[in-house]
């Protein structure tokens, strides 16, 4: 099966992230220091010397001690991690929604980027890159041997900046060059359609323009579909790695008009935050379905939680990747990257941890495997990663589930499971749910 990337968002599974802006370091010093502590801190040092001085070969200073702490991280859980400088700011890319970029989706075929489309009213479509080019060469240097990403990461760059990119174009005979002029592209977090008298709307990821995008989406449907007419909203958050914790809050709040969204929760048994909605439902109270699988994680995870545990939606779909975990970045001084660091998990309003084990659907709906995929080793969810906290609710069963999406919507099983119970085709004793039953933490 092809893989594709967007040269708008990279893919990269934010998780649900405070994105904490805690400069500095905390004091070390305190009731869990200890002699051991500082002899096991000379130990570190010793061997980092004697690596310098004596291995076979000069090593590279910074390396080792990158490689170090990046070390001492993933011994705590799999999200925890360092970030050089470069991987630092291209965090804050993609969380921020926008880039200095080209405007085309990619994917790497016969060792070739190939375009899956441009997007429109972008620098790309204006120079006249078309669907099913193949870019072989990057300002003169040959794609073949490029990963996706390295290719990726040619492409994009500072605004107004020009990059010729060569193309093989079927039905063309020769390569054609064409020089695009890198401009601000928009990460498009949200997509939104009418079908029939049914609101769709897919949320790919939780940017900072997530929020906006999902009430200007909610206020086109409404526009194209009267309100009489209006059955009801499929939120797809299939495939939705996560992102920004606020944002999460956000867009359940767009369908809540009161109680608790999300709890988070440190170390210590105090550090406790709760999120609540605030009066307003901007979809009047129609009826909404949640579609998720495993590819389905944290800020979306939280969204359907939410949304499930106030019985303000049914959710279908299947079992969700089961990450509970709140990231916080804390920047270094002196630009030298940053912590990704949990520091906290979140609970659901009726207070499960999801941890290791995700969402259950209200109705489970398998999407039938093409046959590519059928029979193949596939991570399921957070309950599969090497190292990860166990969760509170957590079974031998473990959490997620294959995550796939049909890319004609014609081919859909779950969706169209979803649009039947609107449509009044199909009936089930959880749709739609009743808000009486709403299990809430007290």
């Amino acid at each position: 099966m092809i893989r594709k990337v967007s040269l708008l968002f990279a893919g990269a599974l934010i998780g649900a992230s405070a994105m904490s802006l805690v400069y500095g370091a905390p004091n070390p010093a305190g009731s869990d220091s200890s002699a051991d502590t500082y002899k096991q801190l000379a130990l570190f040092g010793d061997v980092f010397e004697r690596v310098r001085a004596q291995y076979v070969t000069k090593p590279n200073d910074k390396s080792l001690i990158e490689n170090a702490i990046n070390g001492m991280l993933a011994s705590l859980d799999p999200h925890s991690s360092y970030m050089d400088a470069e991987q630092a700011r291209d965090m804050r890319v993609q969380t921020k929604g926008e880039f200095g970029g080209l405007g085309i989706e990619v994917t790497m075929e016969n060792n070739y980027v190939k375009v899956i489309t441009p997007i429109d009213d972008t620098p790309a479509a204006k120079a006249g890159v078309m669907a099913g080019d193949f870019i072989t060469a990057i300002d003169g240097k040959d794609v073949n041997g490029m990963t996706l990403q390295d290719a990726v990461d040619k492409m994009r760059g500072p605004v107004h900046t020009p990059i010729k990119l060569t193309i093989v174009r079927k039905g063309v005979d020769k390569p054609l060059n064409i020089t695009v002029v890198r401009d601000i592209i928009k990460v498009k977090a949200v997509k939104s359609r009418v079908d029939g008298d049914i609101g769709y709307i897919k949320i790919t990821s939780f940017t900072e323009r997530t929020s906006d995008e999902l009430h200007d989406a909610i206020t086109q449907i409404k526009k194209k579909v009267p309100e009489d007419k209006l059955k009801g909203y499929v939120l797809d958050l299939r495939l939705n790695p996560g992102g920004l914790l606020d944002q999460a809050v956000d867009v359940c709040d767009t369908f809540l008009d009161h109680g608790e969204i999300v709890s988070t929760r440190g170390r210590d048994p105090k550090d406790v935050t709760r999120f609540d909605a605030h009066p307003g439902d901007m979809i009047d109270g129609k009826p909404l379905i949640v579609l998720i699988n495993g590819g389905s994680a944290s800020a979306s995870e939280i969204t359907a939680g939410a949304l499930q545990d106030q019985r303000r939606a049914t959710v279908v779909g299947t079992q969700s990747f089961g990450k509970g975990s709140v990231q916080t970045i804390i920047p270094l001084p002196e630009d030298n990257g940053a912590l990704r660091l949990t520091t906290a998990l979140y609970y659901t309003p009726s207070g499960r941890s999801i941890q290791g084990k995700g969402i259950t659907p209200d109705i489970d709906i398998d999407e039938p495997l093409p046959a590519d995929l059928k029979g193949k080793e596939m991570v399921r969810g957070e309950s599969d990663l090497r190292g990860h906290i166990k969760g509170a609710n957590e079974t031998s069963k473990g959490s997620g589930s294959l995550a796939y999406v049909p890319p004609d919507p014609k081919d859909d099983v779950q969706l169209k499971y979803a649009e039947d119970l609107l449509n009044g085709v199909k009936t089930n004793p959880a749709f739609p749910p009743n808000p009486d039953k709403a299990v809430l933490n007290q």
